[in-house]
């Protein structure tokens, strides 16, 4: 398994959003490697990328150590390093982007699409080397997408204004025409057919350009669970990566056993992760895993994701570490409801939301404060 997570970068005195990506990349690519740190669309962005992990200690070691070493090439930056799906202060667009070709043929052809699009996610990868297979795990995972997002909401707040939604970052992200639940795909071939056809209409640049919530990978053998915001903290990242995992290794199960995914609409995806996206954990969610979906309670639904991914929890020995994380969230809330908390005890004042979510450097002798 792997994790890229998204930060924005703010001003450490003003807690605005600003744009030194460019600086501060440069430099967390000489400390950390340079296939580990990566700039984004918008200049306000840094990408953290991890090593391939086996075990929950390896990530934790590697989130830990990426995060506090971004974190401090962007304090001699005069900047913060924030995990939040949308920056909490100052206005991230309209471009200039990232200087890159790429970029610059995604801002002609979509225009005024690429504003606002400072959104910070967190991307877990697990490995599935067949496409084959990949592909028809993509089938069984995407049923359990809205309740990921609904686990993992850190968007409450975005330029300076609560948005009412637990993860804003999903609605303006999901502007694009190829964002969102990814259809139901019959076989590989299937999969290369509908890359190709969006890519023919203009929809996509390129392959890389589907950004399903969940999808076979174009450039390594994963599939990627792409539907969370950035999570608030390392021991946040690690729990819902390590839940993911089990519930990918689930699907390939089902998958070798010959039984056949729920062909669940797209449109009833799409609704179901526009709930997620507005009330989080805090609301009936729709259970879009059952052949029938209906609404029920969201905590409900995690108790049935959990158990059907016990036996690979336990397997890793990762069920304990889960169990902690969803007991906290359940107890403290989502990411998006520790920001409103936040808010509340400092008066409203969403700086202090920007220093409670800012990423501690790493000292000097490379550990973690």
């Amino acid at each position: 398994m792997g994790v890229e997570e998204e930060f924005v970068l703010v001003d450490r005195h003003s807690r605005q959003s600003v744009r030194r990506a460019r600086e501060v990349v440069r430099a967390a690519k000489d400390a950390a490697g340079a296939e580990h740190v990566e700039p984004e669309m918008a200049q306000a962005q840094v990408e953290n990328v991890s090593a391939v992990c086996h075990t929950a200690a390896e990530l934790h070691a590697e989130v830990t150590r990426l995060r506090g070493s971004t974190a401090a090439e962007a304090a001699r930056a005069e900047c913060l390093l924030v995990p939040s799906g949308t920056a909490v202060l100052g206005d991230v667009g309209p471009p200039p982007i990232l200087d890159k070709p790429r970029y610059h043929t995604i801002e002609r052809r979509f225009g005024p699409l690429v504003r606002q699009q400072c959104v910070n996610a967190c991307h877990v990868h697990i490995g599935v080397r067949d496409r084959e297979e990949s592909v028809q795990v993509v089938n069984h995972l995407r049923v359990w997408t809205p309740l990921l997002l609904a686990l993992s909401v850190n968007s409450p707040f975005c330029a300076g204004e609560d948005t009412g939604y637990a993860s804003w970052r999903s609605m303006v992200w999901g502007r694009w025409p190829t964002c969102g639940p990814p259809p139901y795909l019959e076989s590989a071939a299937h999969y290369e057919h509908v890359v190709g056809s969006l890519v023919d209409s203009g929809a996509a640049v390129d392959g890389g350009m589907l950004y399903w919530h969940v999808r076979p990978s174009r450039h390594v053998p994963t599939v990627e669970m792409r539907v969370a915001d950035v999570l608030p903290d390392v021991r946040d990242t690690v729990a819902y990566a390590l839940l993911v995992r089990a519930l990918a290794a689930a699907c390939l199960d089902s998958v070798r056993s010959g039984a056949r995914s729920l062909p669940v609409p797209e449109a009833v995806l799409r609704a179901a992760s526009w709930r997620a996206a507005r009330y989080g954990m805090n609301s009936l969610l729709l259970a879009t895993h059952r052949p029938a979906p209906v609404l029920a309670p969201a905590w409900s639904l995690v108790r049935e994701l959990v158990a059907s991914v016990l036996p690979h929890l336990e397997r890793h020995g990762d069920s304990e570490i889960v169990r902690r994380w969803l007991e906290l969230v359940h107890a403290r809330g989502t990411g998006a409801e520790r920001q409103r908390a936040v808010a509340r005890r400092h008066g409203g004042d969403l700086r202090a939301v920007v220093d409670d979510l800012a990423v501690a450097p790493s000292p000097p002798d490379g550990g973690v404060t």
